[in-house]
C-alpha cells in the first residue's frame, strides 16, 4: 500500500485549500437546485474539451450550499460536535475522536453507511481547523477510492447538505441542553482527547484502494435486504 508520513496543515494549505473552494476553474456542475450545487474535478483538458468521459476519474468533488437562516459560526458548531453528529448525519453508523496530534488537530474513526452496490466504509481520518478573517475551515483527510467519491457527489452530498442544514437549525437548543460552554475545537484546554505524536501517523492512499474488488457487494446487500423483509 502506498502511504507517506503525516504532516499538520500548515497557513500555506489553508490557504491553498481556501483557493481552491472559491476556484471556477475545472470544477464541472454535477447538481444544482434549492440553493445547493455539487461540483466534481476534472483534469484541464477535460474541462476545456467539455468531455463527459473523464468526470468518473475525478477524485475531488465541491459542495456550496447558501444558508440565511444560520450562522457561520454555528455551521461550524455542527460540523465539529461529535456529540450531536448521530442526530443529523443520514450515513454515519458510528463516529468518535481518537486522539489530539495539535492544539486544532486531532483523529477520528468514522463508519460511513454507503448506497447500493457500495460496502459501507470504515475511515479513520486526520482533521485540522481555523477560524481567519471570517472564515470556517475544516480540512478532514482520509482516503477513498475515486469510484466512491463519485457515487458520493451524485447521491449522499445533496442529502448530507439539507440534513446538516436543519442540524445548524436545531443545534443552538440542542447546545444548551448539553455542555453548552464546552467547545473544545474553539478552546483546546476542554479536550480531553490523549495526545498522540504525528510520527505515529501513516497516510494512506487512494490509489491503493482503486482495485478492490467489491464485484459481490450487489448481490449480497440484496441478500441482506430480502432476509430482512
Amino acid at each position: 500500500m502506498s502511504r507517506s508520513s503525516v504532516v499538520i496543515p500548515d497557513e500555506s494549505v489553508f490557504a491553498e485549500f481556501r483557493e481552491r473552494c472559491l476556484s471556477k476553474d475545472n470544477w464541472v456542475s454535477k447538481y444544482k437546485k434549492n440553493g445547493m450545487e455539487v461540483w466534481v474535478q476534472v483534469s484541464p483538458v477535460s474541462a476545456q474539451e467539455g468531455s463527459k468521459n473523464h468526470v468518473s476519474k475525478i477524485h475531488t468533488i465541491k459542495c456550496r450550499m447558501i444558508i440565511s437562516d444560520v450562522s457561520a459560526d454555528t455551521m461550524y458548531d455542527v460540523l465539529h460536535d461529535g456529540s450531536y453528529r448521530k442526530k443529523w448525519d443520514p450515513t454515519v453508523l458510528e463516529s468518535f475522536d481518537i486522539a489530539r496530534v495539535a492544539p486544532n488537530a486531532d483523529v477520528g474513526y468514522y463508519s460511513w453507511i454507503c448506497p447500493k452496490p457500495l460496502k459501507n466504509r470504515d475511515v479513520v481520518t486526520l482533521r485540522t481547523w481555523q477560524v481567519k478573517d471570517h472564515d470556517h475551515m475544516i480540512i478532514n483527510y482520509c482516503s477513498l477510492p475515486k469510484w466512491v467519491v463519485n457515487t458520493a457527489s451524485q447521491y449522499l452530498a445533496p442529502k448530507v447538505m439539507r440534513s446538516v442544514h436543519k442540524a445548524g437549525q436545531m443545534y443552538p437548543d440542542w447546545k444548551r441542553q448539553n455542555s453548552p460552554d464546552k467547545k473544545p475545537w474553539y478552546h483546546p484546554e476542554q479536550s480531553d482527547l490523549p495526545l498522540m505524536e504525528v510520527s505515529e501517523l501513516a497516510i494512506q492512499r487512494g490509489e491503493s484502494l482503486e482495485n478492490v474488488d467489491e464485484s459481490g457487494v450487489r448481490e449480497n446487500r440484496d441478500d441482506e435486504a430480502e432476509d430482512s423483509g
